[in-house]
């Protein structure tokens, strides 16, 4: 466990992009190519990360989190495979041998549900061109490549392993037999994707030369997710979303997987009630830091806080230069300063279980202490407002607000963003620490203590 500092803040984290020594090797021009359907030779690649990795291959999770955010990120060559842990396709406790075996049964398992689809719904297999996007037409010849070339390498392969994914398939088959689809919402879900699909950022490198055919990668990515998690189905920016994973993967296997459990966790954000509570949480925060700015912002027909909407849903994907943009997404995800970390939630555990012994001696409800929904990323979103004070006190209407967000596009600095979202954050959480136990824990005031000290230490 760290420690604070000796003058009482938050040691600061290492802000400098940790592709700084390889971003001229980065930005090198290179051909790009479609995806690769599957990725088998990183599950036995190595994290370089100190003291991340053991013998095994086995992953300190808390380990690979912290170093993510003391570091500002991972470098773009171990990126992918960062990722493939961080966001849960590769379980931390798995070893290089057993991680060999889990990426048979992805390729697969993804492979039976994808052709479970397209044979329900035939019309679907292929995107329909209208004919004024010519990209579009070299992007399915590029996919249409890549998808002989994957045949091929099936037919190449030794009867053993056909054997062994033979074997496989008919596990999936028994899977999946009993999932059944609603033609009409597949078919609409796919209506929405072909057309979100080609307003996919393809300034991006990796949909240059024959990159243009992850456009159709991705495609097929999103329909497979929405035909089996019919409870999300599609909604508009996922593309975006997704896209990300794709670019950093560069899998349509590994892709569909570790996209499909950060939805598992952030579903709800696409969902109305979900985008809303988000909001409202922003809300809620900002009027804790600047009641002020706060009491602006919610007069005059401005108390949704939808402008900071796209900024929630996608990460502030557009916000920041790309390549920051993806180091943003990474700090979000590894969720270090977040309340739900293991060291915290024992804690927390034990702080309830003698708050629940102190209270039914007191007959006194406890108070409520910090907001644990108060989420990273709600701080990252406050500190641009209040980095931004001065121009929202002149935003009049929603009008001017979404003139105002739309200005920030690409401009934003995320080095100097995090710091002050983590000083607002370690304020907020100082703050409500000592205000609890100044107001309520003085007759027991040494395990309240450690508590909210060990809590604000480890997030630090």
């Amino acid at each position: 466990m760290e420690n604070l500092h000796s003058n009482g803040k938050l040691p600061q984290t290492v802000r400098e992009d940790p592709g700084n020594m390889s971003r001229q090797q980065a930005e090198v021009p290179s051909r790009r190519r479609v995806a690769a359907v599957s990725a088998p030779a990183l599950s036995a690649s190595r994290l370089t990360l100190p003291g991340v990795m053991d013998a095994e291959g086995r992953v300190d999770e808390s380990r690979l989190r912290m170093h993510i955010f003391k570091n500002g990120g991972v470098s773009p060559s171990e990126r992918g495979l960062a990722w493939r842990f961080l966001f849960g396709m590769y379980p931390c406790s798995s070893t290089a041998l057993e991680r060999s075996l889990l990426q048979e049964q992805y390729l697969v398992r993804y492979q039976v549900m994808k052709r479970k689809w397209q044979q329900f719904l035939p019309s679907a297999v292929r995107i329909q061109l209208n004919g004024t996007d010519a990209e579009l037409f070299t992007a399915v010849r590029y996919f249409d490549q890549r998808e002989a070339q994957t045949q091929q390498q099936a037919l190449d392969q030794s009867e053993e392993v056909k054997e062994r994914l033979a074997f496989l398939e008919l596990q999936a088959q028994i899977l999946f037999e009993r999932i059944t689809f609603d033609l009409e919402e597949l078919r609409e879900a796919t209506r929405i994707i072909d057309k979100d699909v080609p307003r996919t950022n393809r300034d991006l490198s990796y949909y240059q030369d024959e990159g243009l055919g992850n456009l159709l990668v991705l495609r097929d990515i999103l329909i497979t997710y929405a035909a089996f998690h019919p409870e999300v189905s599609y909604a508009q920016g996922m593309n975006d979303l997704c896209s990300r994973f794709l670019e950093v993967l560069d899998s349509e296997v590994d892709t569909f997987w570790s996209f499909s459990c950060y939805m598992e966790k952030f579903s709800r954000d696409f969902m109305a009630d979900g985008l809303h509570r988000k909001i409202e949480l922003e809300a809620a925060l900002l009027k804790e830091l600047d009641p002020p700015l706060y009491a602006h912002l919610v007069k005059d027909n401005m108390e949704s806080f939808t402008f900071c909407h796209r900024w929630l849903l996608l990460g502030f994907q557009r916000e920041f230069e790309h390549s920051d943009a993806l180091r943003l997404f990474e700090i979000l995800s590894c969720d270090h300063l977040e309340l739900i970390s293991q060291q915290v939630d024992r804690a927390r555990y034990q702080e309830r279980l003698d708050q629940k012994h102190y209270t039914e001696e007191r007959s006194e409800s406890p108070r409520q202490t910090f907001n644990t929904d108060f989420t990273f990323e709600l701080f990252i979103c406050a500190a641009i407002l209040l980095d931004n004070r001065e121009s929202l006190l002149q935003c009049r209407d929603d009008v001017h607000l979404i003139q105002f967000t739309s200005s920030l596009q690409g401009k934003l600095d995320l080095n100097s963003t995090l710091e002050k979202a983590e000083s607002h954050f370690y304020n907020y959480c100082k703050h409500c620490a000592w205000g609890y136990m100044n107001g309520h824990c003085r007759a027991n005031s040494s395990k309240h203590e450690d508590f909210f000290i060990n809590s604000v230490v480890y997030l630090s």
